[in-house]
């Protein structure tokens, strides 16, 4: 079963759009109130990451259920406003304008969104040496998307035999401690998140 595709935007409709499907999804794959709330709250992780990604992007939302096998889809285009000044300002990772390392395992996701929408050769040069371990220790050759794609499971297993910072922010993470996975690549012009959890 596929939901409805919706358009998403930093409307708070929009948002919410995705929190009301996925308690629609909840329903028709037979979820209990335990995994119900599971489920919502990897939706909410999601929905909080979207406004930054939505500042340059056009997103469609989506869920796919096969049984209790749920996955939440999210598509970014890149917009074509992005200019480059609005481009370097990406680029510049924090807010303070300085490329310090993104803390938290949610924040590194929705930057590893942010760099396959640009060019990856050049936003790898441009980051901290931190934040480019965690991608290379997530990147998985890919058979679903064009190019190679950021795996949670594959940077969780990486982690654990390194144990050190990147592990203390996996046992303090919402969704790294729900989801099965969380996938980041690209499909055609587009990047997807795609959240995975078997109930």
């Amino acid at each position: 079963m596929k939901s409805d595709i919706y358009n998403i935007t930093n409307e708070t409709e929009s948002l919410s759009a995705i929190l009301k499907e996925t308690e629609k999804v909840s329903k028709y794959a037979g979820l209990d109130k335990k995994q119900s709330g599971r489920l919502r709250l990897l939706a909410e992780e999601l929905v909080c990451m979207l406004p930054e990604l939505l500042s340059y992007n056009k997103a469609e939302f989506w869920i796919e259920a096969e049984n209790k096998n749920i996955e939440l889809h999210t598509s970014f285009t890149p917009d074509v406003t992005l200019t480059a000044e609005r481009r370097q300002k990406l680029l510049s990772v924090s807010s303070s304008g300085k490329n310090a390392a993104a803390k938290g395992i949610m924040n590194k996701i929705r930057l590893a969104a942010e760099f396959l929408l640009l060019d990856y050769a050049e936003a790898t040069a441009q980051m901290p040496m931190a934040t480019t371990d965690f991608f290379e220790m997530g990147m998985v050759s890919s058979p679903v998307f064009a190019d190679n794609y950021w795996s949670l499971e594959t940077f969780r297993k990486q982690a654990e035999e390194k144990k050190g910072e990147h592990w203390d922010e996996l046992e303090k993470s919402i969704i790294a401690n729900i989801a099965d996975d969380v996938l980041v690549g690209i499909s055609g012009s587009k990047v997807d998140i795609i959240v995975k959890k078997a109930f």
